[in-house]
């Protein structure tokens, strides 16, 4: 038998035992590393997401009341031919012009008029002369009067005949202003200054006396008649504000001029007045909405990001001491820029999830952005592994001395 001592390993042999030796110590290091991160999932669960958080605050909401309604001209003013019978010749403006008081608008033919006015001027002058006679016919018949030639009756002849003449001097001097009114009818002017909201006119007809020839929309002023609940009539008074938006988008802040002294008796809502500015962005028949400015209250808020809507209820998070959040079903109310009013189901100490809630579940693990998260520190058990590998390469060093 052979001495252990004198027995030599081949180059391939120890090549072998290198490797298996190389192959056991990476099998112990990776075990332990596997034990060293397996322990602590075991011992902690892992946070399920990083959110920032934030209290509730106290904050001034103004106070509002919805309404809806529709822009309607504040008064409307009917233009109309005033002569009959007079064919329409010229029309000057058309439906969106910007009219001002006293400006022509259309004109008749007024060669038939003129014509009535000199017919109506002579018979003025005819009467004028006729009453000048039996003024002289009257004076000589008084003068006569004391010597007896003329008798009473005729005396009182004279002087019926100087009023009769001076009566058709009036009549005739009627006559003839009412032709030049109608003269003056053959322009038709506006009545005020405004906008032309229609127009009927034609050139070349003829229309009859009252007949409508424009409408238009006086001082270019429009109004916004909201329909209000008979409940919330007391809160609006004249002069409040109100932030109107039209069916387009257009803003204009309004003022209530009056509230309606009626109540429909169908719906139960009454009408508020609200006087609209200069605008061009509304128009006459336009749908609209409008907030009522009454003030503001003090409210309990939290910012929108922390509102979460679910299943058509709104919720909030909040964190508690152990850093799991609990899911609350909230009341929410007025919404002021970026922070929403919260009537009911949470507490104003209470800590809410905001960056972040809107992937959360009742009852996650979270790390909050504000805190740092604790750095682990080396354990034993992650050591072993390494000393264990250390032990290893010593022996290989020590059987490769062994073997030169």
């Amino acid at each position: 038998m052979q001495n252990f001592s004198s027995f030599k390993f081949s180059p391939t042999a120890f090549a072998v035992i290198a490797a298996c030796v190389l192959a056991a110590g990476g099998a112990l290091v990776f075990s332990g590393a596997s034990r060293a991160a397996d322990e602590p999932k075991a011992n902690q669960s892992r946070p399920a997401l990083t959110v920032s958080t934030a209290q509730p605050q106290r904050t001034s909401v103004p106070l509002r009341l919805a309404a809806n309604g529709n822009v309607a001209a504040w008064q409307e003013a009917s233009i109309g031919a005033e002569s009959n019978g007079l064919r329409l010749t010229d029309v000057r403006v058309n439906v969106g012009d910007v009219v001002q008081a006293g400006q022509v608008l259309a004109t008749f033919s007024a060669e038939t008029v003129q014509a009535d006015v000199a017919q109506m001027r002579a018979s003025l002058l005819e009467a004028q002369a006729n009453a000048a006679e039996a003024a002289a016919n009257a004076d000589r018949a008084r003068s006569l009067q004391a010597t007896g030639a003329l008798s009473q009756q005729q005396i009182q002849q004279y002087t019926t005949a100087e009023k009769t003449a001076q009566a058709r001097v009036e009549a005739a001097k009627a006559t003839l202003n009412a032709q030049q009114l109608r003269l003056k009818y053959t322009q038709v002017v506006a009545p005020d200054s405004g906008v032309i909201s229609a127009r009927t006119a034609t050139v070349g007809a003829v229309v009859g006396a009252g007949t409508e020839l424009f409408r238009m929309v006086r001082k270019g002023r429009l109004e916004w008649r909201a329909e209000v609940t008979s409940t919330e009539l007391r809160r609006i008074a004249p002069g409040a504000k109100v932030s109107v938006t039209a069916a387009s988008g257009a803003t204009a802040e309004g003022t209530v001029r009056m509230v309606a002294p009626t109540v429909d008796p169908q719906t139960r809502n009454v009408l508020v007045y609200v006087d609209l500015p200069l605008n061009g962005d509304f128009r006459a028949g336009m749908f609209a909405r409008g907030d009522f400015a009454l003030g503001a209250s003090e409210a309990l808020t939290v910012p929108q990001e922390a509102l979460v809507v679910r299943d058509g209820f709104s919720y909030v998070f909040v964190v508690g001491a152990e850093q799991r959040v609990q899911q609350r079903k909230v009341q929410t109310g007025r919404r002021v820029a970026d922070r929403v009013e919260v009537l009911s189901g949470l507490d104003a100490n209470a800590s809410v999830a905001v960056r972040g809630a809107g992937f959360l579940n009742d009852g996650d693990l979270v790390r909050v952005a504000n805190t740092p998260a604790p750095v682990p520190a080396p354990s034993s058990t992650s050591e072993a592994p390494v000393f264990k590998q250390k032990m290893a390469l010593a022996f290989v060093g020590k059987s490769f001395a062994a073997i030169n």
